[in-house]
């Protein structure tokens, strides 16, 4: 079962996942936030993108959709969040894949400005993401490695520690008092 912690970050992403802002997640949510990141970063990598985020709704769709009604609610994302921390290897296939899709220009690492566009393409608003991102640099090189962002995805998606520097991967929120 997710934590008060895990939900609260949670609850954050699949508000900005929700285009329609009905409470459910659907193909045209994903398919909504890809033409939105599109639309950011330009068409170069567009057939990639496409295929890694509608690729990662039939994974989730498979994973969370309890009730098999096409659509997926924040409970049942959170069913599955709460199964994560005994599931690594799927994290980090899924991790994998985003990294790709992050990594525009394919050098096997994210700069500021490639993860500023993916924080803009979920939130669907301008963020300044510098002091983020230097949390995120567990290397403090400039830049995130295929290592660093598994690494901060996992602790994201899987993990339930509010220290941990992936707890910010999709930008920062209130933590839950307690």
């Amino acid at each position: 079962m997710a934590s008060e912690f895990q939900r609260k970050k949670i609850a954050g992403v699949f508000e900005a996942m929700d285009a329609d802002g009905d409470g459910f997640l659907r193909e045209a949510d994903f398919a909504a936030l890809t033409a939105r990141w599109i639309a950011i970063r330009g068409t170069s990598g567009s057939v990639r993108l496409t295929s890694i985020m509608m690729g990662w709704w039939d994974t989730l769709l498979a994973a969370s959709d309890a009730d098999r009604d096409g659509r997926v609610t924040l409970d049942e994302v959170l069913l599955v969040v709460g199964r994560l921390g005994g599931m690594p290897g799927a994290v980090g296939d899924t991790a994998e894949a985003m990294f790709e899709a992050v990594d525009e220009d394919g050098d096997g690492r994210v700069s500021p400005e490639e993860y500023n566009r993916m924080i803009e393409a979920w939130t669907g608003r301008p963020t300044d993401t510098d002091a983020i991102f230097h949390l995120l640099d567990l290397g403090g090189d400039g830049h995130l490695s295929r290592e660093e962002f598994v690494r901060l995805w996992t602790q994201f998606w899987a993990g339930d520690d509010p220290a941990a520097p992936g707890t910010w991967l999709f930008g920062r929120f209130e933590l839950p008092v307690g």
